[in-house]
């Protein structure tokens, strides 16, 4: 068997934590601690250096949102999958440009959740489905930005690319649809991230709609 995926878990519920450690370890996913507030979750985060943090956005002290940005500049390493119970516009947005690598609902199933948390620590996106309508609803609807990353710095390759993960698809299926390896899509994405500023697929999806660029 594989070595088990790491997570910290960060919810203000017990039961909640409780819970999900058990369903997780089934999955072989191994929580590595667990935390109330974001404070305590960021030395968790900084002592252990999990693969994922898996972050409620309601907290005490600083919200999910801020952690996530804190995450993002001081344990780059570590992905966040954001299991919450929101559902707004408002929060699964700032989430995902604060860093969020997922957002799922706290209804979603064990596999669900498994399977974001894969998807975070390979470096791939996971939205729950009513979210992801939500998020680019919401984006379509969002104005132009003044400062939007400029097209021409995205080949027709990449742009393409860009537009299929736009799409929600995996590496494999935008390997299997342009005839290319997925090796060559793994590097056309860091190429993609690199150019437009962000960490993960999900934020580079969001500056597309955003930006017009696909």
């Amino acid at each position: 068997m594989s070595s088990p995926l790491t997570v910290v878990v960060v919810d203000d519920h017990l039961l909640f934590r409780s819970g999900l450690r058990k369903l997780l370890q089934q999955e072989n996913i191994r929580v590595l601690g667990e935390a109330s507030t974001a404070e305590a979750g960021l030395e968790l985060i900084h002592r252990h250096e999990p693969d994922v943090a898996i972050m409620d956005l309601n907290l005490p002290g600083i919200s999910g949102h801020e952690a996530i940005r804190r995450i993002a500049s001081s344990a780059p390493r570590c992905q966040v999958l954001v299991l919450t119970i929101s559902a707004t516009e408002a929060d699964v947005t700032e989430a995902v440009l604060a860093g969020a690598c997922g957002y799922l609902l706290k209804d979603a199933s064990v596999g669900d959740i498994a399977a974001g948390v894969r998807a975070a620590a390979g470096g791939e996106s996971m939205v729950s489905p009513r979210m992801a309508t939500t998020l680019l609803e919401q984006l379509r609807r969002h104005e132009r930005s003044e400062g939007a990353r400029p097209v021409e710095s995205l080949s027709l390759r990449e742009r393409e690319i860009l537009r299929l993960v736009v799409e929600g698809k995996d590496n494999a299926t935008i390997a299997s649809e342009l005839f290319i390896s997925p090796y060559t899509v793994k590097n056309h994405i860091s190429n993609i991230l690199l150019k437009l500023g962000v960490s993960n697929r999900i934020q580079a999806a969001v500056l597309a709609v955003r930006d017009s660029l696909v």
